[in-house]
């Protein structure tokens, strides 16, 4: 499957929404929490047991980046949406199987290991196309895209709620859900597939003045940029901003609703659940709000924002956050929305430093953070929260030496970003002086 290549007067606006369609689908997996209550009932499963698919999809989300990215770069965004369909939506059916039969290790199968390679090949898919369609604002288009994964849980948690109460939470009903959720998202992606197209290459004199520039100035391949102390402070970096931001984001309504038990402000089961849909939200717009300043501040600065101001909010959660919900909340929201910021903005950190040739792959390679993250920041706060349970302890203190710990790893990814500078020389791709002097005559033509 070659990539399509843009027809003249092609506008390149039109390659965002093909991205969103496929991360609002893979998004679902934020909303997983809903399946979690009727399957431990219909299955007689425990809370880690009904956790498995989740952990799993999220392994393998930056497993299959890692190892996929050069596969993507080298066969285009068609086909990696192709492959990110198939897997995704085959996941749902092989689950709808599983909960069918009542057998929970095809939903594990299923919607954990080929659900998750559909994750990680289609949370790649457009990252290297939009950069090289937007060279001018890469932070706001791989935020739009990347936005749509932090917004797919709003739409999927209603959604899949819905058809719960309307199907039955029982085996069958959780199995017609997910029959129904991998034929949606197949319809759905297969629109990004249809849409997405890569930039074509005209001569300089008739591109338009606003079209994406070629691919000129530094340039590191996927092979190499592994080898630069640049890639594993950017991996640094992003496992500690997901650490501490999943961390809130998969205990949020408990640990709202501990912060206030002990106070005359308790917090209900529904503005817990409240609680949780603004932390998407704040997710889901860091996505494109913070990526997007990125561009006019610089990719350092804004993870200097991320991380250090980052560690402000833990602190004040930690010294005064059972004092006053508001300023709970306010900066839970600030802290979820850096977590989303740094997803977004993290392509163009990369784009910066090794060029756009192989900056899919790198991305792929990067995401090994995220599946390292998604493990140690759930574990952190349960665990000690476990532990500080059976001691005794009650309300906030069950999370007060959890909050600390963040703000180390925060400080952690503050140094490591401090210590990112230009990639040697000795890493760049050599180029040949044709494909130089070709270069330099021409760019991408945009509407």
């Amino acid at each position: 499957m070659s990539p399509p290549v843009a027809p003249p007067g092609w506008s390149r606006w039109l390659v965002p929404p093909a991205a969103l369609s496929v991360h609002l689908s893979i998004g679902q997996a934020y909303a997983w929490s809903v399946f979690k209550p009727p399957l431990e009932s219909a299955l007689d499963l425990s809370g880690t047991q009904s956790a498995l698919p989740f952990q799993l999809a999220i392994v393998m989300l930056g497993l299959s980046a890692a190892f996929g990215g050069t596969l993507v770069e080298r066969n285009g965004p068609r086909w990696a949406m192709t492959v990110a369909l198939v897997c995704f939506s085959s996941g749902f059916l092989i689950s709808a199987l599983g909960a069918a039969t009542e057998q929970y290790w095809l939903i594990v199968l299923g919607y954990g290991f080929v659900g998750g390679i559909g994750l990680g090949i289609g949370y790649i898919s457009p990252v290297s196309t939009l950069i090289k369609w937007f060279p001018d604002r890469p932070g706001m288009a791989t935020g739009i895209a990347i936005m749509g994964f932090g917004g797919g849980a709003l739409i999927a948690s209603p959604w899949s709620a819905q058809m719960l109460e309307s199907f039955g939470a029982d085996s069958s009903g959780i199995a017609l859900a997910f029959l129904v959720h991998g034929m949606s998202y197949a319809v759905f992606m297969t629109l990004g597939v249809l849409l997405v197209r890569v930039p074509r290459t005209v001569q300089a004199a008739t591109a338009t003045a606003d079209g994406p520039a070629s691919v000129t100035g530094v340039q590191v391949s996927a092979r190499s940029a592994v080898r630069t102390p640049q890639f594993w402070c950017l991996w640094v970096v992003l496992c500690m901003n997901v650490t501490a931001g999943i961390g809130i984001l998969e205990k949020a309504a408990p640990m709202i609703t501990d912060f206030f038990a002990d106070t005359s402000t308790t917090v209900s089961a529904t503005a817990a659940a409240g609680f949780v849909a603004l932390l998407s939200a704040a997710n889901m717009a860091g996505r494109i709000g913070w990526s997007s300043t990125s561009d006019l501040i610089g990719r350092k600065n804004i993870y200097r924002l991320y991380l250090g101001v980052g560690a402000l909010m833990y602190a004040l959660i930690a010294l005064f956050g059972d004092s006053s919900k508001p300023l709970f909340i306010l900066c839970a929201l600030v802290i979820l929305s850096f977590y989303g910021g740094g997803f977004a903005t993290i392509p163009a950190y990369l784009k910066d430093l090794f060029g756009t040739y192989q900056v899919g792959a790198i991305h792929g390679r990067l995401l090994t953070a995220w599946s390292t993250a998604g493990v140690l920041g759930p574990l952190i706060v349960n665990w000690i929260a476990d532990r500080q349970e059976e001691a005794g302890k009650h309300g906030s203190d069950l999370y007060s030496l959890s909050l600390f710990i963040m703000i180390g790893l925060l400080a952690v990814g503050f140094v490591a970003n401090e210590l990112v500078r230009p990639v040697d020389a000795r890493h760049h791709v050599p180029a040949p002086k044709e494909a130089v002097d070709v270069a330099a005559r021409q760019q991408p033509e945009s509407a």
